[in-house]
């Protein structure tokens, strides 16, 4: 990741090129057209055929370049969005994963140093659980879960 600001800033760069690039085709159709204009003047045709052919190809150049530095932006916005995108993700597992560890802590490893911790201190730690509870929280949170939504399909079976 610590590479994609570098990339962005390589396409808006590329970006800016193709456009200085398109504006140096539009001066360049512009003195090709004068060139037109001054040998017709002078009668040759000929030479301004070439000249208007050249004015012609540069105009062209312009329009592509233009073309290509518009999809360069379209791309940098894709990747500037899939990136915001990326980053919020990544939020969201780093949260998901940190309170799911919480959550899964095994009982039975607190409850050991809960008692280690009191025997260091000197203390007689008297922490039995009644017996209906020895699992960790989010599994009894799991379990109120399934019984709602178990309880929620039984009536719309009912109702159909």
């Amino acid at each position: 990741f610590t590479r994609c600001p570098e990339h962005l800033f390589n396409l808006k760069f590329a970006a800016k090129e193709l456009q200085r690039n398109s504006k140096r085709c539009d001066k360049e159709e512009k003195v090709e057209k004068n060139k037109v204009k001054k040998a017709i003047q002078k009668g040759n045709t000929e030479v301004a055929r070439i000249h208007a052919e050249n004015a012609i190809r540069q105009k062209n150049q312009s329009v592509n370049f233009l073309r290509m530095s518009a999809r360069i932006s379209i791309l940098m916005d894709k990747f500037e969005h899939q990136f915001e995108t990326l980053d919020v993700q990544t939020a969201h597992m780093e949260d998901s994963m940190s309170s799911t560890t919480t959550l899964t802590t095994p009982q039975s490893q607190v409850e050991g140093l809960l008692h280690e911790m009191a025997d260091e201190a000197g203390l007689d730690l008297n922490l039995e659980l009644p017996q209906g509870q020895s699992g960790s929280v989010g599994s009894s949170v799991a379990a109120a879960e399934q019984d709602e939504l178990s309880s929620r399909l039984a009536k719309l079976r009912d109702q159909m």
